[in-house]
């Protein structure tokens, strides 16, 4: 039983295979996947997708390197795609500093009013954060995100940083870079964090793990993230994936099946 946090099958990566790969994805037991929102289209493509397959939900939300094309009445109808009952979270929103456009201004401006969406609709949020470790957590804390919590997607801070966001009750999103041999820093969170903080993610179709680095990702790679994690904690296998799926549920507020 494996829940899927963090993908992305609206992607083009997918055009020739999606529904194949969908379908293979169930049979392989991911028995839930969060399709994540990264601007306006894809938000919709997630719509649709979350429609279509009844294990499938969506994120809706934009990514901060698309936040230049929001606009106050383009914001109103990502408010109005929130009442879908499949939406499960607002996201993927946040910081992006590593290519740093557009500029950091207008990111903050619209983080902060999809933070301020997350609250009003109580729904939890999906943070990206790259280089901008210090600006995303002022933020999250001044606009007091915790109240919602979320998930800290793809992280990549040290274990003081993941204290303070686990503190503040959020998950950590542990995707196909914990496998990598260069995550030394990732392994030392995975180590320190306990696993009820954690969550499988793959980042879909970005980020797959060894041995498969550098192809087209999807979740029946989380295998591999999963077998790493039980590896790290000193934990079974099974478990890892029973206590995972169930911090994806309280998360992401989805009863069981």
């Amino acid at each position: 039983m494996i829940f899927e946090t963090h993908a992305h099958y609206d992607d083009e990566a997918f055009d020739e295979d999606r529904s194949e790969l969908i379908d293979a994805i169930k049979e392989a037991g991911i028995v839930s996947v969060v399709n994540i929102g990264a601007s306006l289209s894809s938000s919709r493509a997630s719509l649709e997708l979350a429609d279509k397959y009844p294990f499938f939900y969506a994120a809706v939300g934009v990514h901060p390197s698309e936040t230049g094309e929001l606009t106050e009445e383009n914001f109103k109808w990502l408010r109005e795609a929130c009442k879908n009952p499949k939406v499960v979270a607002i996201g993927e929103i946040g910081l992006d500093y590593y290519w740093d456009t557009p500029d950091r201004a207008v990111q903050k401006e619209w983080f902060l009013q999809q933070m301020e969406l997350a609250k009003e609709l109580k729904l939890p949020a999906v943070i990206h954060s790259r280089d901008a470790a210090e600006d995303t957590l002022k933020m999250i804390q001044s606009s007091k995100l915790e109240s919602v919590g979320g998930i800290i997607h793809c992280f990549s801070y040290t274990k003081e940083m993941a204290r303070i966001y686990m503190d503040m009750g959020f998950y950590l999103g542990i995707g196909g870079v914990l496998t990598f041999k260069n995550a030394k820093k990732l392994k030392e969170v995975v180590e320190y964090a306990p696993i009820e903080r954690l969550v499988l993610e793959t980042d879909s179709p970005y980020l797959a793990p060894e041995p498969n680095r550098g192809k087209r990702n999807s979740s029946l790679n989380l295998t591999y993230v999963a077998q790493k994690i039980a590896e790290i904690k000193g934990l079974d296998y099974e478990t890892v994936l029973d206590i995972t799926e169930q911090n994806a549920r309280k998360v992401y507020h989805i009863s069981e099946l």
